[in-house]
């Protein structure tokens, strides 16, 4: 072989090899790419997988409160009848004999049975009466000043209020003192 054919053999070996080179250096670069590409890809679906649990957690959350409290709005048309049981039971006098009271007796049974239900089902009444004044649970429809009372007080319930479970449905309407 010639001395020209020996350098021509060896420069196309050497471009072949720079050829090489280049390939491998592309497709390294992709190969970097696709992984890059690919953590993108995974951390998304990490996020997304994270998104779904807090959904779900969320969602498990409300449904539990609605459950919890699934009772307010019969608790709430429920109230005005304990309320007007209340009123029609304290007409009642000590005489036992005449026939008010006789008719009274069945509206207490009556009573008794609604408040049953209602505890039944963890609805409970405001005890606000000689404690002090929280808005939290109290409306504040009267002021008046009374002797010996520290003021913020409540003298008197006029309408009970009502807890379900820990949440207020009814705040109680009482009057305080100044």
């Amino acid at each position: 072989m010639t001395k020209e054919k020996k350098e021509t053999k060896k420069e196309t070996k050497e471009k072949l090899k720079e050829k090489i080179k280049e390939k491998i250096e592309e497709k390294e670069r992709e190969c970097d790419c696709h992984e890059k590409r690919i953590k993108e890809l995974e951390e998304a679906l990490l996020r997304k997988e994270a998104d779904l649990v807090n959904y779900r957690k969320r969602k498990d959350e409300e449904v539990a409160k609605m459950l919890t409290y699934s009772n307010e709005d019969i608790a709430k048309d429920l109230l005005p009848i304990v309320d007007n049981f209340e009123r029609a039971i304290s007409l009642d006098d000590d005489n036992l004999e005449d026939e008010l009271s006789k008719f009274l007796e069945g509206f207490k049974m009556i009573y008794c049975h609604l408040t049953d239900v209602l505890n039944k089902f963890e609805i409970k009444a405001i005890d606000g009466n000689k404690k002090p004044f929280d808005p939290n649970y109290h409306q504040a429809v009267l002021t008046e000043k009374v002797e010996g009372m520290e003021p913020g007080m409540v003298i008197e319930v006029l309408q009970k209020g009502y807890l379900l479970k820990d949440r207020v449905i009814r705040v109680a309407m009482v009057k305080v003192s100044e």
